[in-house]
C-alpha cells in the first residue's frame, strides 16, 4: 500500500488521484506522522460497501438463528404467502 503525506496530498492532488485511478491501489494519507485516512477508488469503495452489507446481513441471520428466532418451512411460507402470490 501507498503512503503520502497530507503535505504531499495538498500540492499534488491531480497527481496522487490519477496514480489511484490507475493503480487502484489505497492510499493511506498520514498527518504528523500518524495515519489519518485511506484514500480508495470509488468503485473499489462501492465493492467494499456492498461486501459489508452483505457480510452484515450474514451475521444477523446467524444471531437469528442463535437466539432461535427462526421459522418452519410451512411458518415461512405462511408469513410471506401475501408475497408469493
Amino acid at each position: 500500500m501507498k503512503t503520502e503525506l497530507v503535505t504531499t496530498l495538498k500540492r499534488q492532488a491531480t497527481k496522487i488521484l490519477a496514480d489511484l485511478h490507475e493503480t487502484k491501489e489505497p492510499i493511506l494519507i498520514t498527518e504528523h506522522g500518524q495515519p489519518s485516512a485511506y484514500l480508495v477508488d470509488v468503485e473499489d469503495y462501492e465493492l467494499m460497501q456492498n461486501r459489508m452489507r452483505i457480510l452484515e446481513g450474514i451475521a444477523r441471520g446467524e444471531r437469528a438463528i442463535f437466539e432461535g428466532r427462526v421459522y418452519s418451512e410451512t411458518e415461512a411460507e405462511e408469513k410471506m404467502s401475501k408475497w408469493l402470490k
